[in-house]
C-alpha cells in the first residue's frame, strides 16, 4: 500500500476505510483529506458494497485538521473547501456509514463522526470541540455536529472545549455505543450485518427522508409519507422483500456469507 494514508477493502458487502496516518493521529492533512475524499467516492461507486464503516489505526481515531498545515495562509492548504465535501459526501451516502473509533476524536475528527449514521466507540474514547481554545471557530463541522446534539449541550461543549467522555458522548447523541474495547468489533459487525439487511434503494430513500425538512402541517406530512410509501411497496425491491417474507428465505440483496 505505499505511502497511502487511507486504504480500502471490501469483503461481504462491506467497504471499510481506514485512516492509517498514526503519525500525527490521522490529522487531517491535504494528502489524507484527498485520498479519504477518493476511498469514499470508490465505495459509492461500487455495487457491491452495502454499507462503508470508517476505521483507523493507530490510538486515535483523528485529532481534526493537520495545524502545521493550517499554518500557511491558503484556504485550500487549510482544507476549508476541502472537508465540507468530504462531509457531505458522508452525510448524504445512499449507503449506511459506520464509524468505528478505539480511540480519541477531536474537532473535525468529531465532525467525521457526526456525518456517519452509526457511531461505535470504545468506553475509553474521548471527544472535544477544542477549536475555540486555539482561536478558531468551530464552523464547518457544525453543519454535521449540530443535528446530534442537544441546544444546550452544543453551548457548553463548543464554547468550552471541555473534553468529555464516550459515555457522554452517547447520552447526548453524537455515538450510538459505547463498549469495552475487546467488544468494539463484535458491536461494529453487529450494526453492520443488520445495516446488509436492509434493502439498497429502501435504505437509500429512508436516509433522504431523514434528512428533509417536514412540511409545515401533518396533513402535508402524511400526503408526502403515503406517497413514499407506496412507492417502495409497489416496487422491484419492495415486491422482493414481501415475497421472501411470505417464502421464509432472505431477499436478494443480502450478501453472501464469504
Amino acid at each position: 500500500m505505499g505511502d497511502e494514508l487511507v486504504h480500502r477493502t471490501v469483503a461481504g458487502g462491506v467497504a471499510t476505510i481506514t485512516l492509517d496516518s498514526p503519525h500525527n493521529r490521522n490529522a487531517l492533512s491535504k494528502q489524507l483529506r484527498g485520498e479519504l475524499n477518493d476511498a469514499l467516492a470508490a465505495a459509492l461507486d461500487d455495487d457491491s458494497v452495502r454499507v462503508l464503516v470508517l476505521d483507523h489505526t493507530g490510538p486515535v481515531f483523528c485529532a481534526g485538521m493537520d495545524l502545521k498545515e493550517s499554518r500557511s495562509g491558503s484556504a485550500d492548504e487549510q482544507g476549508i473547501n476541502e472537508l465540507p465535501a468530504i462531509l457531505e459526501r458522508l452525510w448524504t451516502s445512499p449507503k449506511p456509514v459506520v464509524t468505528k473509533l478505539a480511540g480519541p476524536a477531536r474537532a473535525g475528527g468529531i465532525g467525521l463522526v457526526a456525518a456517519c449514521d452509526v457511531a461505535v466507540a470504545v468506553d475509553s474514547a474521548t471527544f472535544a470541540f477544542t477549536e475555540v481554545r486555539i482561536g478558531v471557530v468551530p464552523a464547518v463541522i457544525s453543519t454535521t455536529v449540530l443535528p446530534r446534539l442537544h441546544a444546550r449541550q452544543a453551548h457548553e461543549l463548543f464554547l468550552t472545549g471541555e473534553t468529555f467522555e464516550a459515555t457522554r458522548a452517547v447520552s447526548i447523541g453524537l455515538v450510538n455505543s459505547a463498549v469495552p474495547a475487546e467488544q468494539l468489533d463484535a458491536e461494529t459487525t453487529r450494526y453492520t450485518d443488520m445495516l446488509a439487511l436492509g434493502g439498497p434503494t429502501a435504505l437509500a430513500a429512508t436516509k433522504e427522508m431523514l434528512r428533509q425538512s417536514r412540511p409545515a402541517t401533518m396533513s402535508e406530512d402524511f400526503a408526502d409519507m403515503l406517497a413514499l410509501s407506496a412507492k417502495h411497496f409497489a416496487g422491484e425491491e419492495g415486491q422482493e422483500g414481501i415475497r421472501a417474507f411470505a417464502e421464509k428465505r432472505k431477499p436478494s440483496w443480502v450478501p453472501q456469507q464469504e
